[in-house]
């Protein structure tokens, strides 16, 4: 369905039914609602969860903004790494307040926030900003944003910035099968043909390369989020995988380290993908850490 949020449409789904604690699950760059694994959804939902999930601005079903246009990438990229601000669209605190917008049109007071990789970073905002409205944070495969953090491994930071030969869906699904296969969780690998059908669904349900490059400025021009870490009061966890290329490591461990009284915990073998293997990993310290924070409240 789609609901007003912030002031701009967004598309969301909501399981679980009403009079449940609530979980507001926000995916990562470029990547729509249906990217959460279905069994990761009904986990939580068998958990006693209701689980809300929408497309970020810009991306899936969600309110584009391809009036902006996009702007030179590698400029910007450039600026980043000499400490020169860089122009975007919009902000990843704009995208927290479109999360508290999908709470809001939903009628919901408070929720247990759980992102992953930009995700992450906007949960993280959504948790110092508004801190009567989070239950509980959980941050995965994401970052503080502080600048001296390692950034992706060189081969990766490449393949992110190259474009498909052609706009057919076979060039399409191959480009985005070469990324996937890069950041892939080296102790669990995935069938190919299981990786190509999910990556053929997201491709049909929306198609908006533009609207990923305006994330991906959002998220270079995001600053200060590091030290904002130190106001986040709910109780925090915080999982990353020990062999993820696109976000390494040390990323998570110093979102851990900046918000008081965070839990972290490090995945052997996990790259920045969600297998089934790792999402069984995920669910059994997500579901009880989520049960005691809601009791707590």
């Amino acid at each position: 369905m789609k609901l007003t949020a912030n002031g701009i449409r967004i598309e969301v789904e909501d399981s679980g039914g009403e009079g449940r604690p609530v979980v507001l699950l926000i995916m990562g760059l470029g990547m729509q609602l249906i990217a959460w694994p279905t069994d990761f959804v009904q986990s939580l939902v068998d958990a006693g969860f209701r689980v809300v999930r929408h497309d970020n601005r810009d991306i899936g079903l969600s309110e584009g903004f391809d009036e902006a246009g996009t702007g030179n990438l590698i400029w910007q990229s450039l600026r980043q790494r000499i400490g020169l601000p860089v122009r975007s669209a919009y902000s990843l605190q704009d995208m927290a307040d479109d999360a508290l917008g999908v709470l809001d049109a939903l009628g919901i007071g408070r929720a247990h926030v759980l992102g992953a990789s930009m995700g992450g970073m906007i949960a993280q905002r959504v948790a110092a900003s508004a801190p009567e409205r989070t239950t509980s944070l959980v941050s995965i495969m994401s970052s503080s944003g502080a600048r001296h953090l390692p950034g992706p491994r060189a081969d990766v930071a490449a393949a992110l910035m190259r474009r498909p030969p052609s706009r057919t869906e076979a060039a399409l699904v191959a480009h985005s099968l070469g990324l996937v296969r890069l950041i892939a969780s080296p102790a669990y690998p995935q069938d190919d043909r299981v990786l190509t059908d999910r990556i053929t669904r997201s491709l049909r349900r929306a198609y908006r390369p533009a609207g990923v490059v305006r994330q991906m400025l959002a998220i270079g021009a995001d600053s200060g989020r590091d030290s904002l870490l130190g106001r986040i009061s709910s109780p925090s966890l915080v999982l990353h995988g020990d062999a993820d290329p696109l976000v390494p490591i040390a990323c998570g461990q110093d979102t851990a380290r900046r918000i008081p009284g965070a839990r972290f915990v490090a995945v052997p073998g996990m790259g920045h993908d969600l297998p089934p293997q790792v999402i069984d990993i995920l669910l059994q310290q997500i579901v009880p850490f989520l049960q005691i924070a809601e009791r707590r409240a």
